[in-house]
């Protein structure tokens, strides 16, 4: 098995919700809402997908197989790019996708940008194990379906 890695891949919002549900940031998106989703998918700047493919697909240019990762960004190319999902399939996970998808969305976005996310609470040691740095001061205003 190998894992196929592309960007600029249309993503039906179907496909993006199923994997959001099998990485646990389906806890914290809009699932239910697909309108929102799909406007979130066609809004995005950068999107990075990761494919579970048989390896005889690999040498064949087969159809992408299995969508196991995603990594959707916001950027301006110039001085900053919010990561906003870098969501990995559970049963992927430790494989080193998740890396690759921020390493391949920082790429795509310019490596002179300052590549930002908000971590959920469980994903927190995560990030420096990839290289990344906490910064304290993060302040936002929470959308107004959050009450």
């Amino acid at each position: 098995m190998a894992i196929r890695y592309s960007v600029g891949l249309s993503l039906e919002s179907t496909q993006f919700i199923d994997l959001l549900k099998r990485s646990t940031l389906a806890e914290r998106r809009p699932v239910d809402d697909e309108a929102r989703i799909r406007e979130m998918l066609s809004n995005a700047d950068v999107l990075v997908t990761a494919h579970w493919v048989e390896d005889s697909a690999v040498a064949h240019s087969e159809a992408p197989g299995k969508l196991v990762g995603v990594s959707r960004a916001i950027t301006d190319h110039a001085y900053c790019t919010y990561l906003s999902d870098l969501a990995v399939d559970t049963d992927h996970q430790g494989q080193g996708i998740g890396r690759e998808l921020i390493r391949r969305t920082h790429q795509v976005a310019g490596l002179r940008t300052r590549l930002i996310l908000l971590s959920a609470p469980a994903a927190e040691s995560y990030y420096p194990h990839v290289g990344m740095q906490p910064h304290d001061s993060c302040w936002m205003i929470p959308p107004s379906d959050e009450g």
